[in-house]
């Protein structure tokens, strides 16, 4: 047999880094971890082809070449994905489509030859085992979750590791909140299943074996799901990994209540951690009360930041509007939540509605569902009908766009997160690809790009007063190329 796996192409997104990763000469982010992952599960003695459409093109030839083409997307994906049924039912290969978008939307992909839902671990080898006996059924469902104690490694060997920025790794899947436009707990539910601390380590063996030197992104939705397994287990063996002088540093998502614990937080960074993705969402109160993020209530969410900051880990956020709850003030309060806490990397999106939500659900009830999400949710799109008047919701929208990463408002985010962190301690291995990205910045930043000001005031700033945060502060200078590129296309309309 002979399998060829497509990653369909996302759009220019606000998490693509695409017009960053030109500086570092890579071609997208991250490898597709769950296809990677599928084909593990797949019989040693198939022939396995990986084509990843955001690193290399899709050939008739390989099409052809096909006895089965294997597909995975999320929601954003769409347009690609139907792009690639196409040309298979042209090419007359069979289609095996699996992942979130196939989950949450199987009756949308009439094309495809078989859906295989839910968790792989699940409903791949039901389908397998009925494909040898020659009557394999369209579409395999699952109304029970994965044992991901079972999940074998990747086959990174599959990828082409030089084109991508950074590799993944997945610990758990699960999250115990709640919040009402969170799809994640209706595919993988409230109780975090982990994996062992021995198949991590069996995973980022795998990758250094096969030379892989950079940053790991831990993908779960949130880490600290587990406290206990990832405090008792995990973090001891990420550290006594690393300690091998290893320099590879970790990345992952959490929720903001691990700001409330010390402990837990230093252990993160001892055992790698610099940089978190938080879902903060709004600092309005009745905003995050009518979405269910309790994690967030009743806090101070600024303080809260800037501790994780002070402990050694750099602050993603993710922010929304278009609540009910929300009113016109909201926007400048976003923007200035944004800019007093330094949280560069700072994901402004409108509220979306995805299949499988309890927003979905309640406003479906009341009949304010217009369409499907895009995926995107810093395009400018609305799939419902707001309570706001909507053109004065998409001004107020585009109005932060263009004040948070306007360079003035950016460079100065950089050095209010510059002034806070404090990471830990240990020596900053700079690459040749950092080198090379450097230089790039002096000529793009520092002669061509609006901003040009204030990123040698940036520059001089770093190096006198935190120099040790040197490379840091090239590396988001570049971030900002990318999101003010991303800005102008949301912020067109």
């Amino acid at each position: 047999m002979r399998v060829l796996l497509v990653y369909p192409e996302f759009p220019d997104t606000f998490w693509s880094f695409k017009h960053a990763l030109r500086f570092i000469s890579k071609r997208a982010s991250f490898p597709p971890l769950g296809l990677l992952t599928v084909a593990a599960m797949l019989p040693r003695e198939w022939e396995k082809r990986l084509i990843d459409m955001n690193v290399a093109s899709l050939e008739d030839g390989d099409l052809s070449w096909a006895d089965y083409v294997l597909v995975s997307a999320m929601a954003i994906q769409r347009r690609s994905v139907e792009d690639v049924l196409s040309r298979c039912r042209r090419v007359g290969v069979p289609v095996v489509a699996g992942g979130p978008l196939f989950t949450a939307e199987p009756e949308g992909f009439p094309t495809a030859d078989y859906l295989v839902l839910n968790e792989a671990e699940v409903t791949l080898p039901r389908f397998l085992s009925d494909l040898a006996a020659g009557r394999p059924e369209r579409v395999y469902t699952a109304h029970e979750f994965a044992d991901v104690r079972q999940t074998p490694v990747p086959l990174w060997e599959l990828a082409d590791l030089k084109r991508y920025a950074a590799m993944n790794v997945q610990y758990s899947r699960g999250c115990p909140f709640n919040c009402e436009f969170c799809n994640v707990t209706a595919l993988f539910g409230h109780v975090p299943r982990v994996k062992t601390a021995a198949q991590i380590i069996a995973e980022l063996d795998s990758l250094y074996a096969l030379g892989w030197r950079g940053n790991v992104f831990f993908v779960d939705d949130n880490l600290i799901g587990n406290k206990r397994h990832l405090k008792e287990e995990l973090l001891p063996a990420l550290r006594a990994w690393r300690a091998r002088d290893r320099g590879i540093r970790f990345q992952t998502e959490v929720s903001i209540n691990l700001a409330d614990d010390e402990e837990l937080t230093r252990e993160l960074v001892e055992a790698g951690f610099d940089t978190v993705f938080v879902g903060i969402e709004t600092p309005d109160d009745q905003s995050l009360a009518e979405c269910g993020k309790v994690q967030n209530r009743r806090r101070d969410l600024a303080a809260s930041v800037r501790r994780l900051q002070r402990a050694g880990l750099q602050v993603q956020g993710g922010f929304i509007v278009g609540f009910d709850a929300d009113t016109p003030t909201i926007f400048q309060r976003q923007i200035e939540f944004i800019q007093r806490t330094g949280i560069v990397t700072a994901m402004v999106g409108l509220l979306q509605a995805p299949r499988g939500t309890r927003l979905y659900q309640r406003l479906a009830r009341e009949g304010r569902i217009l369409d499907d999400i895009t995926g995107d949710n810093t395009d400018g799109s609305l799939n419902f009908v707001p309570r706001m008047d909507r053109e004065q919701l998409l001004a107020g929208y585009r109005r932060i766009l263009q004040e948070i990463y306007a360079p003035h408002a950016y460079y100065e985010r950089i050095r209010t997160f510059l002034r806070e962190y404090q990471p830990a301690p240990g020596k900053y291995h700079i690459t040749r690809a950092e080198v090379v990205a450097f230089l790039r910045s002096l000529y793009r930043l520092g002669l061509r790009e609006a901003g040009r000001l204030q990123y040698w005031k940036l520059f001089f700033w770093t190096l006198l007063r935190r120099p040790r945060l040197f490379p840091v502060a090239i590396t988001l200078s570049i971030y900002g190329v990318h999101f003010r590129r991303v800005a102008r296309r949301a912020t067109a309309g």
